[in-house]
């Protein structure tokens, strides 16, 4: 999570106001975009269309090619530790267009307010429904019923988060959450041997405030929130794509904050770690820094996990201890279990 953020606020958003959209869909529609790739791409597709199209025309003077900078994260988990398929787009506040120079000239939208946000939602039910209906995922009798529900349907827009474009912290932070796991490890506990708790941010609809699991039921529900193998749990889209004729000179302005650049810069020096060559680019440099595990962790806990405790001194690797009597002797003096625990045997499905 706080890598992928990393790097998306070092290398790829630029220096602009940024707006977090989140679509969700229909409980009927939920099963397909479980269930089948196509159809996330689909949706996500006319989503994107729709929020585009609103914002080139809250931009004065966007020329009809302009083209907007998005990241979508797709979410399989809701709060509960139940599957819930749905979006979080991160979107500029804005569209791009190129400049006489090739430099890419931003648009930012004005006036964006939530009849532009209620439009977008009443633009997804009706292009979302002709699309499943069009490529065979709803019949008629489902479409109709979908289509006549009081209010949204199911349907749901929200776009209330933005940040502006000088708060790089708050950007990151925005970043994390969109790219955060479907558990969170501070709220898992363990109640006995045989007993995970898990707390939750909300009560149930009958009013539980926590989840009683086994270890198995718990494997088994995060088996079936994490993302399929081959396929992409964010997406870039328009400027930000990397096919994008822009997009060099549109991530051009990202980077971390003036105070993150600089406490790197002294975790790095007071760590011991290697500095750059001068030749070398800064682009480059920045991905190294989000790239290293120490100072990833100076990043989030502004810890130093390569300085000593004792001496203040960088540490350094002496030595690998392969030998196993040795290693046992070492976990029992720091009192950690010398033993692997057992492997239970096979079983058939319940």
């Amino acid at each position: 999570m706080v890598d992928v953020s990393a790097h998306m606020v070092d290398a790829i958003l630029p220096r602009v106001q940024h707006r977090q959209w989140v679509l969700s869909v229909p409980k009927r529609v939920r099963w397909h975009l479980r269930h089948k790739p196509e159809v996330i791409s689909g949706l996500l597709t006319v989503f994107l269309r729709a929020v585009e199209t609103t914002i080139r025309q809250r931009s004065p003077g966007a020329p009809p090619d302009a083209r907007f900078g998005a990241v979508a994260f797709v979410h399989r988990f809701g709060s509960y530790l139940n599957s819930h398929v749905h979006f979080h787009v991160l979107v500029t506040d804005g569209v791009f267009s190129a400049g006489s120079d090739g430099e890419a000239v931003f648009h930012p939208a004005l006036d964006l307010d939530k009849s532009d946000i209620a439009a977008v939602q009443a633009k997804m039910r009706t292009r979302g429904l002709r699309w499943l209906h069009r490529h065979g995922h709803l019949d008629d009798g489902a479409l109709h019923v979908l289509d006549s529900s009081e209010h949204a349907g199911g349907w749901s827009v929200d776009a209330s988060v933005s940040i502006p474009g000088w708060d790089r912290h708050g950007l990151e932070r925005l970043v994390r959450y969109c790219a955060r796991p479907p558990i969170s490890q501070e709220r898992l506990g363990r109640l006995n041997a045989d007993t995970l708790v898990y707390s939750l941010r909300r009560p149930t609809i009958d009013g539980r405030n926590e989840l009683l699991l086994t270890p198995e039921e718990l494997l088994d529900l995060l088996s079936q929130l994490v993302t399929p193998p081959r396929l992409h749990k964010h997406r870039f889209c328009g400027v930000l794509a990397p096919n994008a004729a822009l997009r060099a000179a549109v991530t051009s302005s990202a980077g971390p904050a003036g105070a993150t650049l600089q406490l790197l810069e002294q975790a790095r020096e007071q760590m011991g770690l290697a500095k750059p060559a001068d030749a070398e680019p800064k682009p480059d440099f920045r991905r190294k820094l989000a790239r290293s595990w120490a100072l990833l962790l100076a990043r989030i806990y502004e810890c130093l996990p390569l300085k000593c405790p004792k001496c203040g001194e960088p540490m350094r690797i002496i030595a690998f201890v392969l030998d196993g009597p040795t290693i046992e002797r070492i976990l029992d003096h720091i009192g950690e279990p010398t033993q692997p625990p057992a492997v239970l045997p096979a079983r058939s499905p319940p």
